[in-house]
């Protein structure tokens, strides 16, 4: 292991950690470059790069601007493409690198994978893995909702480790202090005006994520699609949807593209792709054709943790009816799904800021995963609706979306969704989830609202049901809706008003379409 300086055309120097194999180089090369300092080496998801480096790899990790010990100022993904660039014609021309070199690296160091400032020196295979190219809708919302605790969890983390760049001992202890007890959720936008006032994670909370023209979305070159590129991505994670983006973008453009979607969430993998990996960087840095072919694309079912051989332009194409007697917020026999469209009662849902409604596990959860819901769906502010229990397996693949019409007697409410299975036993295991907030005099008149839900490849064994929940806060996934048409970026306060939401039944329905392709 040995210290590797770059000094950039600006005179700034981004420090690096370099491992290599035994023996003499030189070796195809393997690039990380991240904003949490570089011992950590992303060793929360991957292997140790020294584990790559026994493999035949040299491994770079780079501090990127402004981060670690490297020199500058940390400006987020803008200043990453042309960094990017740089350190790729600079490890070329290293002794070490026989000038095949790869990328790696999840998150933040998925989407600096992606971005350069020139065509000259982009890498020979990447495997960005749980990242997109559109800031709003891949890192920061959906549904027109900020993730409320994800957004300042991940804001406040790099807040804190630029205190601690700086000798602030004191803002460092703050911070982690209301990570710790859970205040973020309430206090974080102040902790970030006070410790990190131009950082991307406040500029993302302070935006409007139901207006696009005010987000940055960011381009890689058209030739990038032509490298070979393993995407990795997971049914828990809340960048799939930049993940599958990223997908159809590279086998649109023909590119060799391979895609693993894993019953995983943002930090858990279960140890599941380094070899995988590895055997990737070895067929396209050094000519190995692999022991068994690498399938283009495999997703894995989540009950039996078995891949299978699948594309995102699939799905099941389930559609079921909402009906109700009008009281599926008070007993859960009342409401159902039904293949086909029967007479219903409008089904009212009051929202009480006092006790507003908790989001659990999902995709946007700090439990990220699947979770136990009865409890939560024993609430009378939540409505559900069941299938009948199935006579035999049943495959649902997709991406869930409700169409409903709806009205609130306030100029804003959320719709926050939960698909789950309903086992024999009782526990109801919560699979899938999605939010939408409507805002403005709109939200008081009866229009049809859509609501998509993350994608899932689930197997219903028979005997049991699907459930679908609707409710009309998850806090503090998201901020809960005040009630007066503004964007909530707060806890709730003694403004947030009691909303009264009325869901029309006669056309609702839950369909599962493709994950990609969609409309």
């Amino acid at each position: 292991m040995t210290q590797e300086q770059l000094r950039c055309a600006d005179g700034t120097v981004l420090e690096s950690t370099l491992w290599t194999p035994g023996g003499e180089g030189p070796w195809p090369c393997l690039l990380m470059r991240q904003p949490y300092g570089r011992a950590i080496a992303s060793t929360v998801t991957y292997a140790h790069p020294s584990w790559y480096a026994q493999g035949g790899f040299a491994v770079l990790v780079q501090d990127v601007r402004g981060r670690g010990d490297s020199e500058g100022a940390f400006l987020g993904f803008q200043q990453e493409a042309s960094d990017t660039s740089e350190t790729l014609r600079w490890m070329r021309q290293q002794p070490w690198c026989n000038g095949k070199v790869g990328t790696y690296g999840f998150s933040y160091q998925g989407l600096s994978q992606l971005l350069y400032s020139s065509t000259e020196h982009l890498p020979d295979a990447l495997a960005p893995a749980m990242c997109g190219l559109d800031e709003r809708l891949h890192w920061a919302s959906e549904g027109g909702c900020h993730w409320w605790a994800l957004g300042l969890g991940w804001a406040l983390q790099l807040a804190a480790q630029h205190c601690q760049r700086e000798g602030d001992h004191q803002g460092w202890e703050e911070i982690r202090r209301s990570l710790e007890d859970g205040a973020f959720v309430r206090d974080g936008m102040a902790l970030l005006e006070r410790f990190d006032p131009t950082g991307m994670g406040l500029r993302w909370l302070k935006s409007d994520p139901r207006q696009p023209d005010h987000w940055v979305q960011h381009h890689t070159p058209q030739e990038l699609w032509q490298r070979p590129m393993l995407l990795i991505g997971g049914w828990h994670d809340p960048h799939l949807m930049g993940v599958l983006d990223l997908w159809n973008r590279s086998s649109s453009a023909g590119g060799a593209t391979l895609l693993r979607i894993g019953a995983w969430s943002h930090l858990n993998w279960k140890g599941g792709v380094d070899q995988l990996q590895l055997d990737f960087f070895h067929h396209h840095l050094c000519g190995h054709e692999p022991a068994t072919p690498l399938a283009g694309t495999q997703l894995m079912e989540s009950g039996s943790g078995q891949w299978q051989v699948r594309s995102p332009r699939e799905c099941s194409g389930q559609r079921w009816r909402l009906a109700s007697g009008g009281r599926a917020a008070l007993c859960l026999s009342d409401g159902q799904l039904l293949e086909r469209a029967t007479s219903s009662s409008d089904v009212v849902i009051v929202h009480d800021p006092w006790r507003a409604m908790g989001g659990r596990g999902g995709h946007l959860g700090l439990d990220a995963g699947p979770v136990d819901r009865s409890d939560l769906d024993a609430r009378t502010d939540v409505a559900c609706f069941t299938t009948a229990r199935f006579d035999q397996a049943t495959e649902v693949f997709g991406q869930p979306q409700l169409e409903i019409e709806a009205e609130a007697d306030q100029p804003g409410f959320d719709l926050c969704l939960a698909l789950s299975l309903c086992h024999m036993d009782g526990r109801v295991e919560q699979l899938s989830t999605g939010v939408a907030r409507f805002l403005g005099p709109s939200a008081q008149r009866c229009q049809r609202r859509s609501v998509a839900l993350q994608p899932l490849l689930i197997n219903v064994e028979a005997g049991c049901a699907l459930r679908l929940s609707i409710a009309l806060a998850a806090w503090p996934q998201i901020a809960v809706n005040p009630g007066d048409g503004s964007q909530p970026r707060s806890g709730v306060s003694p403004s947030h008003r009691v909303i009264t939401v009325s869901l029309k039944l006669p056309n609702a329905a839950l369909s599962i379409l493709p994950m990609v392709g969609a409309n």
